[in-house]
């Protein structure tokens, strides 16, 4: 048999590119002669991410389909058609057994064009609420695996969330005091993790430092990734400092966080609400308080398991921390019970359910794939 070869699309954001890196990963690790390539365009992160992954990017251009009556309206058709066409040179010249989409502006030209020639299309939804690319490719898919186990596309198959194996992997009871030692934290003290991520954190970032003195009251340390430029500043301008409080901008690889932490507060993005899931962290979610809600219905399953709590940005506040948080910190039994629910509800094997999906929709069922190895 042919060695197969895969297209993997998506793009724009980390939310797209990050689950489409995890899943090309696990084609690599199943099926080590799998050929891949992915399509995405010159405007998003898989610009630098993709070639940084080692995998090689083709190109097509971005058509976002125009709101409101307008000259690029005008345009659409003939722009969308010829990305439909570069698409399709780029399946026939990779001679594609298969196309994997993630969604982004990139999905629905590549959709189409494989629809055109024959190609069996495997999609994967990371959000509750399904993109316009993914809904229409759906319509004619060979395999839809969804992030979420309610995400309204009728006949997917709920996968979860593909992500880094330093995560999915990770045994956070195991790792706990070596990831504490990493980042500076006592070894023995109840971890409160915070992050709001690099673009949602100034408000949720007030609050934390309006109810500092109660948190650090009930005996716990914490841990705050403030995103970068957003530090926050204390008397005479200098770092706000508490003994107990960690203040770090960012930080290169959340699995050291989630091994460290006994809770966390987070923005509830897909990738943050499904790793949260996956190494089973009881989570207080803060959803960003813009798009159309997507964010809040990410939660909303693991919320209703027991596994976290859900706050909207506008009521999270010094108030509501000292009734909602502090208990939780005080007590290691609900903090357990927390544990066991969130981890009820995480996937851990994301990343290979998809490749082994792709590789059947290519002719090249997974036993024949694992007898290569």
């Amino acid at each position: 048999m042919s060695t197969p070869s895969v297209v993997l699309a998506g793009g724009g954001t980390a939310g797209h590119v990050s689950p489409m890196l995890a899943i090309a990963r696990a084609l690599d690790r199943i099926h080590p002669e799998v050929r891949q390539s992915i399509i995405g365009t010159a405007a998003g992160l898989e610009t630098r991410l993709v070639p940084e992954a080692g995998y090689r990017l083709e190109t097509i251009e971005k058509v976002p389909m125009p709101r409101r009556p307008s000259r690029d309206l005008l345009r659409f058709p003939s722009r969308f058609g010829q990305a439909v066409r570069d698409a399709a040179a780029i399946l026939r010249a990779e001679q594609a057994d298969v196309v994997l989409g993630v969604g982004g502006y990139v999905c629905t030209p590549v959709y189409v064009a494989a629809r055109r020639l024959g190609i069996p299309v495997v999609i994967h939804e990371a959000n509750a609420r399904p993109g316009l690319a993914n809904k229409l490719g759906h319509r004619f898919a060979a395999f839809t695996g969804v992030a979420f186990e309610g995400t309204p596309l009728k006949g997917s198959e709920w996968v979860g969330m593909p992500m880094a194996r330093e995560i999915s992997q990770l045994d956070r009871s195991k790792q706990r005091a070596q990831a504490r030692e990493a980042l500076n934290l006592d070894p023995e003290k109840v971890t409160l993790v915070i992050t709001g991520g690099s673009s949602g954190a100034l408000s949720l970032n007030e609050s934390i430092k309006a109810a500092l003195t109660d948190l650090l009251g009930t005996g716990a340390q914490v841990l705050h990734l403030t995103g970068r430029d957003k530090a926050l500043i204390g008397e005479h301008g200098a770092l706000l400092e508490h003994p107990g409080y960690h203040q770090r901008e960012y930080l290169d690889g959340m699995e050291l966080a989630y091994a460290a932490a006994d809770l966390i507060i987070a923005r509830a993005g897909a990738a943050t609400v499904s790793e949260i899931a996956a190494v089973g962290l009881p989570a207080i979610f803060v959803p960003l308080p813009v798009g159309n809600g997507e964010q809040e219905l990410n939660a909303r399953e693991l919320v209703a398991a027991g596994g976290a709590l859900l706050v909207k940005d506008e009521h999270f506040n010094k108030a509501w921390i000292r009734r909602n948080i502090l208990p939780l910190l005080e007590d290691p039994q609900l903090l357990a019970t927390m544990q066991a629910q969130s981890a009820s509800r995480g996937i851990t094997d994301a990343d290979d359910r998809m490749a082994r999906a792709a590789l059947a929709a290519a002719g090249h069922p997974i036993e024949k794939a694992e007898k290569k190895k």
